[in-house]
């Protein structure tokens, strides 16, 4: 029988949860990891190096967005993808280690989720890019709580951004995608993704072991 790693998703405050999902490397489910006032979403595998592929990538995001909205839901602040661990004994020593910032940010995210939003320039269309990248930019700010410029790594691109809602605020902010791709429709497609958890407003640096 082949070893068996944990594999960590991400934290909520401390919770006794198990969920059966297909998740990273082919686990089939997901459950907590506690220490004190934490509790560390895991799954079984058996490799410390999970292959970073789309579809272990879809798994890792799916059981994140199944624990944010389970039950009643919760705040989660995320984990990169391939935080693996030997035993639970190193993966406590991370969460007692990052409590403080574990803590802050959970307080920080509280019922928060991340969006993101491209528009993307139809081919062989001419249009007033910073005049639309100023709207759209204005608009979805009054929607949101924070929000995260990427990379723009197209030519067609002219705004791709990740937003921190308030998921109470989640309907507000749909209609204002809404109405921005129903405005834009003949020259601009708009690609709208989420609720993820929010990868782009946390900043805790920790190290798999």
């Amino acid at each position: 029988m082949s070893e068996e790693y944990l594999y960590a998703y991400g934290v909520i405050e401390n919770e006794e949860l198990g969920i059966d999902i297909e998740g990273v490397e082919g686990a089939t489910r997901a459950y907590t990891v506690d220490h004190r006032t934490l509790s560390a979403i895991t799954s079984d595998i058996h490799t410390m190096d999970p292959e970073e592929t789309e579809e272990n990538v879809r798994a890792h995001d799916e059981v994140l967005q199944t624990v944010m909205f389970w039950d009643e839901g919760r705040t989660v602040v995320p984990m990169q993808f391939g935080m693996t661990f030997k035993n639970e004994r190193p993966l406590k020593n991370v969460l007692r280690g990052g409590r403080r910032a574990f803590t802050q940010a959970l307080r920080e995210m509280d019922g928060m989720v991340e969006f993101g939003v491209k528009l993307i320039v139809d081919e062989e269309t001419t249009i007033d890019r910073d005049a639309v990248r100023e709207s759209t930019t204005n608009r979805l700010a009054t929607v949101s709580e924070q929000e995260a410029q990427n990379d723009l790594f197209s030519d067609r691109l002219v705004v791709n951004r990740s937003y921190l809602v308030n998921r109470n605020e989640r309907s507000a902010f749909d209609s204002a995608v809404d109405t921005i791709t129903d405005e834009y429709s003949d020259s601009v497609t708009v690609q709208y993704t989420g609720p993820w958890a929010p990868y782009n407003f946390v900043d805790i640096e920790i190290s798999s072991q």
